[in-house]
């Protein structure tokens, strides 16, 4: 992401991530991994409810995010045990979705490339 944050930028866009995360979390990770972007705290998952993205951790994942260290329920401030799927939106300035990628498998994303190129593709319509 980082290669095509300029691209983006000079194609008028932004890019943001929202985080089910307490706001000092989301930024505290942020900071950790480098994000040149900005990344926007949605605890209890209020605007991913609303675009249906929502899911609750099974108990048997529970035991096994335990084990990597992650603690869900100080991260996001809550006993839900809930988190959003990974979704990318091109949002247009009149808040219409243009193009969306989800998928229930966290491993797969719209590439960087894919954004601008649906930007670039934006960019030439009328």
């Amino acid at each position: 992401m980082q290669l095509a944050l300029p691209r983006i930028e000079e194609l008028g866009a932004s890019v943001v991530a929202i985080s089910p995360e307490t706001r000092e979390r989301a930024l505290a990770t942020a900071q950790k991994n480098e994000v040149a972007f900005d990344v926007l705290s949605d605890q209890g998952n209020c605007v991913a409810r609303k675009f249906g993205l929502v899911f609750q951790l099974p108990e048997d994942l529970r035991t096994v995010y335990g084990g990597f260290g992650i603690d869900l329920k100080a991260a996001n401030a809550d006993e839900a045990f809930e988190l959003p799927l990974t979704a990318t939106c091109v949002i247009e300035r009149d808040r219409k979705i243009r193009m969306a990628f989800v998928d229930t498998d966290y491993t797969k994303r719209w590439e960087p490339e894919d954004i601008v190129s649906a930007l670039a593709n934006m960019e030439r319509e009328p």
